[in-house]
């Protein structure tokens, strides 16, 4: 049974830092490729950043240089370092398998201005 568990999420404040985590199970983590989404409410769902198998990363323009996408396959693990939060990340982010389509069920994050 495959199951992607995100952590990490809660409230902060504009400027300040989370880390989230998603831990996998079920699958063969080190080939998959994997990526964060979120959801702002009312808003469709986006990709916020991925990482391949062979490390290499791309993200939005929104969080580029405040974001940063790791994975630790030893660990089956997925991270996402969010700096210099603001109030438009806020949103449920969401780990995703691209090589299977596998979600998460989500992590809240609030950032308060």
């Amino acid at each position: 049974q495959v199951q992607l568990v995100e952590s990490g999420g809660g409230l902060v404040q504009a400027g300040g830092s989370l880390r989230l985590s998603c831990a996998a199970s079920g699958i063969s983590f080190a080939i998959h490729d994997m990526a964060w989404h979120r959801q702002a409410p009312g808003k469709q769902r986006e990709l916020v950043a991925a990482i391949t198998r062979g490390q290499s990363t791309n993200y939005a323009d929104s969080v580029k240089g405040r974001f940063t996408i790791t994975r630790d396959n030893a660990k089956n693990t997925l991270y996402l370092q969010m700096n210099a939060l603001k109030a438009e990340d806020t949103g449920v982010y969401y780990c995703y398998s691209m090589r299977n389509g596998y979600w998460g069920q989500g992590t809240q994050v609030t950032v308060s201005s």
